[in-house]
């Protein structure tokens, strides 16, 4: 007889009154929550690396590198090449920044400014069933959902509420697969 193989869903090692009081205290945002989420650490666990993070209150691409190459895991480094229609790469245990699209990407517009309107999302796949994406605006339900779900319901809500310039669109532009 095959015994049915149980479905492991990803979870965090923070709360939700952790993650808040992380914010509240040091503006722990997507970018720490996202590596907490793929590396099974705390808020706490993570703060003396995350670099001028404090400071500049987001995690930026070398930011990212940076700690990574400050703590010894292993990753590798990926630039993801806009195309269209977005190519969307989902790969096991790792960190994805995500562009939201809007006035900001348009042709002409100022170079700098896209990046303010940026995401870190986690991605682990889950046997026997579909890619989980953590974001730290589900952290009510656990951090983790199904990727439909982020993609058909967390990220419209986010993009009405959090950026309402989107014009809805949105593609990967790094990701850090954490080996």
């Amino acid at each position: 007889m095959i015994s049915e193989v149980r479905r492991t869903i990803p979870t965090v090692r923070f709360s939700l009154d952790e993650a808040q009081k992380a914010e509240d205290e040091w503006r722990f945002n997507c970018g720490p929550g996202a590596l907490c989420a793929i590396l099974g650490k705390t808020p706490d666990e993570i703060r003396p690396f995350l670099g001028d993070f404090e400071t500049k209150k987001y995690m930026s691409p070398s930011m990212m590198k940076g700690f990574f190459l400050a703590t010894g895991y292993k990753f590798t480094w990926n630039v993801i090449p806009y195309t269209i229609p977005p190519m969307n790469l989902w790969k096991h245990n790792s960190l994805i920044r995500v562009q939201w699209a809007g006035p900001w990407t348009e042709a002409g517009a100022y170079p700098i400014a896209k990046s303010r309107h940026t995401h870190w999302i986690g991605c682990k796949h889950v046997w026997g069933a579909e890619v989980h994406i953590f974001d730290i605006n589900a952290m009510c339900v656990g951090g983790w959902m199904p990727l439909s779900e982020w993609e058909g319901q967390l990220v419209p809500w986010l993009l009405s509420e959090c950026e309402p310039k989107a014009d809805g669109r949105w593609w990967q532009t790094h990701i850090v697969e954490v080996l």
